[in-house]
């Protein structure tokens, strides 16, 4: 009976924290701008074969996640990813899925499909895994700005509400050379007309 418990306790663990061979925080905050890196590119076919670029998405907020089809706490984001895509995509926002499957399209392509997803999915490597510090825990997820630096990063299950509170505040910080005010300024006279 202990052991059977011990295994429900491992097992909610894993789903509330990420499927890893380590123990990790799930916790994370947008980093000040100063302290941003740039996000590595890379270049990778989707599921119908076309090449998705990191680097096409600049001037877009990124949820950059790495997922399994195998992986709990993956099965309990992808709806949540599904709805910010659909809620945020005329917001210059995109969501792009790596999935670290072993065996590929096989599983991945068949996954898409039966779960509906409405964002671009690829397939990565483990090289790609390792430009991204070593990608050992799934969920892992990195928040994008505008410029293509990693303004945060999840590894683990974490709430769609700091999901959503962190893709809201860097869809409402002005681009590079915008004038907030001028930007405040002008919506002011047009919605006055």
């Amino acid at each position: 009976m202990f052991h059977r418990a011990f295994a429900l306790i491992v097992l909610a663990g894993c789903v509330f924290t990420g499927c890893s061979n380590s123990p990790t925080s799930a916790k994370a905050a947008v980093k000040a701008e100063k302290d941003r890196k740039p996000a590595p590119d890379f270049s990778l076919k989707d599921a119908n074969g076309k090449t998705v670029k990191l680097s096409d998405y600049r001037g877009k907020v990124v949820l950059l996640n790495f997922w399994a089809t195998w992986c709990g706490p993956c099965k309990i984001e992808i709806p949540w990813f599904i709805d910010f895509e659909q809620q945020y995509k005329d917001r210059d926002f995109a969501i792009l899925g790596i999935s670290l499957d072993d065996d590929g399209w096989e599983s991945v392509k068949p996954y898409i499909e039966q779960r509906k997803i409405n964002y671009r999915i690829m397939v990565g490597n483990d090289e790609l895994s390792q430009q991204y510090g070593g990608v050992d825990s799934l969920p892992t997820t990195f928040v994008i700005d505008r410029e293509g630096r990693i303004a945060s990063i999840h590894i683990g299950l974490v709430s769609k509400s700091e999901y959503q509170d962190e893709i809201v505040h860097l869809l409402e910080t002005p681009r590079r050379g915008t004038n907030r005010t001028a930007a405040r300024g002008i919506l002011a006279f047009v919605r006055a007309e």
